[in-house]
């Protein structure tokens, strides 16, 4: 049975990245063949639509209807492909020596693959407790496409006691990373020709002020926070990745936008650089739009990704470094949808098949090896479950 899962994951793999399912287009063509494929094997599933109608989450359940159960969650979108320089069809799985190679095949399509391959195996099994595949959308963006089904739990969908998040991790437990909260700040200036500075207000030279307020917060930040030698860098940061306005050289720019992000630590609030950044913005806006009522600065507030906190001993962690055989935990550098079932009260780490050294990169793969390894995790957890 061994060798046959192994072959079905990775013909489930296949027809996994055949799907274009970037964070931009829908997941409803490879949700649809997943269904088929539970409908066949007879497990019941639920399927989440998000607001819109065009992506949708699933989850299956194998094993009995009851709290306790154990979730294997991954995400069926990927990061975009253009621009990048792939050797073969990005959508198209190519087997080269031992490795698998396709956008998604490490992040994490090879994962939902091994969960999905391994549903007969779950079934043969006499489960105590359930085993719940999620599978969502939208985490290489907002990490929020599992929250519709998460807040279900405990009200019409059972109360798991553990979940894995395969993510690429080498196959070694993750029980921590850091939070991600991204932001789009836009300031209104008042145009003006630029022979005539005192009639106008610059939006570029307003917000090249917010960006050093910026610089100067993530210096605070790192200074005045906690620090933790298990990140690298081991500090909570601030970052300005896109700043754009004005239309002219000779003229005063009216608007002007920044588009930052910070990465908090855990136990950091998601609202620490916002906070601090909100009264920075009162401060230059009082000194530099004084007589030009129509002058503002207004920051939304895009995602806010919560960071996932180490939480020794906990019943996922327990758990993970059992089936993994392993007796130490790692932090990764990326967030993940981990934090979003943490803070819901469900104990999480992370631990799944890849690299992340080879995910969101022209010519993705993981390794066939990372692949029987994760599903002999698998088979440890079907054994842990079994009456």
């Amino acid at each position: 049975m061994s060798a046959a899962t192994l072959e079905r994951a990775i013909e489930i793999a296949e027809d996994l990245i055949a799907f274009d399912t970037e964070s931009s287009k829908s997941n409803l063509a490879l949700i649809d063949h997943v269904e088929t494929y539970l409908r066949r094997l007879g497990v019941p599933f639920v399927r989440a639509p998000n607001a819109a109608g065009d992506k949708a989450a699933i989850m299956a359940t194998i094993g009995p209807m009851v709290d306790g159960g154990v979730v294997l969650s991954g995400h069926t979108d990927v990061v975009p492909v253009a621009g990048q320089s792939w050797t073969g069809d990005p959508f198209r799985l190519r087997r080269d020596g031992g490795r698998l190679y396709g956008r998604g095949a490490c992040d994490m399509k090879g994962f939902d693959a091994i969960c999905l391959a391994m549903i007969p195996e779950f079934q043969a099994a006499d489960l105590a407790r359930p085993i719940h595949i999620l599978l969502s959308y939208d985490e290489e963006t907002t990490c929020a496409g599992s929250l519709d089904v998460i807040r279900r739990f405990g009200i019409d969908l059972p109360r798991p006691a553990v979940t894995l998040v395969g993510e690429p991790t080498s196959m070694q437990v993750a029980d921590a990373h850091k939070s991600v909260s991204t932001y789009r700040t836009r300031v209104r200036g008042h145009e003006s020709h630029s022979a005539k500075l005192h009639q106008g207000v610059s939006a570029v030279h307003v917000a090249s002020r917010l960006v050093m307020a910026l610089e100067k917060i993530g210096a605070e930040i790192a200074e005045d926070t906690a620090r933790s030698d298990r990140f690298d860098p081991p500090v909570s940061t601030v970052h300005v990745g896109v700043i754009g306005g004005g239309t002219a050289r000779n003229i005063m720019a009216r608007d002007c936008s920044l588009l930052w992000e910070f990465r908090g630590l855990p136990g950091v609030s998601l609202r620490t650089a916002y906070n601090k950044f909100t009264l920075a913005c009162d401060e230059i806006a009082s000194r530099r739009f004084a007589g030009f009522p129509d002058c503002e600065i207004v920051t939304e507030i895009e995602v806010e990704i919560p960071a996932l906190a180490p939480e020794p001993g906990s019943a996922a962690e327990t758990l993970a470094l059992r089936l993994a055989q392993a007796n130490r935990t790692v932090a990764v550098a990326y967030a993940s949808e981990a934090g979003q079932f943490q803070t819901h009260g469900v104990p999480t780490v992370l631990c799944g098949p890849g690299s992340i050294e080879q995910a969101h990169q022209a010519d993705e793969w993981v390794e066939i090896s990372q692949i029987e390894e994760c599903l002999a995790f698998m088979r440890r957890l079907k054994s842990e479950l079994s009456r």
